[in-house]
């Protein structure tokens, strides 16, 4: 009880500010467990729907205006940013300024669309407006998603506070297990792409070794 009661007070004085930080960079995975922690009590739904919103907003139009003012200079400078920067024009070209508001969805160009986005003729005010759907929509269905976790696994046990600290691994573990199967997927997506890239290679080293 007194480990419960020290948490409780660090996350009603800390969490929302971890929370915040972590949703101005990224943040599914500790959205999804202060939602649950508000289940269990440590936090209010709320104000991490709030807190979440507010982080995920921010972030994006900070992100936004840093392509809109630095964008060429990033890509110039990151080559990681520069990888993903075709990939990111296509989605662009396919959905449009739709693009805005799914851009934390994708998992790998969160932060890389809206630095894009900057780059491109998309007004400020038009990625605004859209922005503020986003993250609305994004902070409500992830924090409920970590809430409802919790209130499942109360139809089925009796008293959850008990199975607290396993209830929290499962959720780590449910959230670790969807981010390698997407990144085996992706893996997967990319491979008939390293294979042209591999005979490209090799029949340049060909013709090389021929003159």
């Amino acid at each position: 009880m007194h480990v419960h009661h020290l948490l409780r007070e660090y996350l009603q004085v800390h969490g929302y500010w971890v929370l915040f930080i972590g949703t101005f960079l990224e943040g599914e995975a500790i959205l999804i467990m202060a939602g649950f922690l508000a289940f269990e009590g440590y936090l209010n739904i709320s104000g991490v729907i709030l807190t979440s919103f507010a982080g995920s907003f921010l972030g994006d139009q900070f992100y936004f205006y840093l392509g809109y003012f630095k964008g060429k200079k990033l890509l110039r400078r990151f080559h990681a940013i520069a990888r993903k920067f075709r990939e990111a024009l296509r989605l662009i070209e396919k959905y449009g300024a739709f693009v805005a508001f799914i851009s934390r969805y994708t998992y790998g160009l969160r932060i890389v669309l809206p630095i894009i986005l900057g780059i491109t003729t998309l007004p400020a005010r038009t990625f605004l407006w859209i922005n503020l759907a986003s993250a609305l929509s994004w902070a409500t269905v992830f924090a409920l998603g970590g809430y409802l976790f919790g209130k499942s696994a109360s139809l089925f046990l009796d008293d959850v506070g008990r199975y607290e600290q396993h209830l929290m691994l499962a959720l780590v573990g449910f959230i670790m297990t969807a981010w390698l199967v997407h990144l085996y997927h992706a893996w997967k997506l990319k491979q008939p792409a390293r294979k042209r890239l591999a005979r490209m290679r090799a029949l340049r080293d060909a013709r090389r070794g021929t003159q």
